[in-house]
């Protein structure tokens, strides 16, 4: 059901040339063609990062001491048949620096 939301979602927001929010990996491969913000956090680094907090926390740490960590790695993903169902050109500079095409 939700997948099938998905696909609606992304088949009007490309009717309407404007971005979807699909920024997770289901969205993106059922046609949603952009993401706010620009780039897409890196979900491995995020949970190698939350495996840590959870080893410091049993290790008797306070939580309340902790930093708040934001993203530092990102994805560029570029799905180039959305791209190409809205009539726009992905530079291929763009693509080159894309983690992922998904054609």
């Amino acid at each position: 059901m939700a997948a099938r939301r998905t696909r609606a979602a992304a088949r009007h927001g490309a009717a309407d040339r404007r971005a979807d929010g699909a920024c997770r990996e289901r969205p993106r491969r059922t046609g949603g063609h952009r993401c706010f913000p620009a780039g897409t956090p890196d979900v491995t680094d995020q949970y190698s990062k939350a495996a840590e907090y959870i080893d410091r926390i049993l290790k008797g740490a306070k939580p309340a001491n902790f930093r708040v960590q934001a993203p530092t790695k990102f994805q560029l993903v570029i799905n180039l048949k959305t791209a190409k169902a809205l009539g726009l050109d992905v530079p291929v500079h763009l693509q080159q620096l894309a983690n992922e095409i998904i054609e």
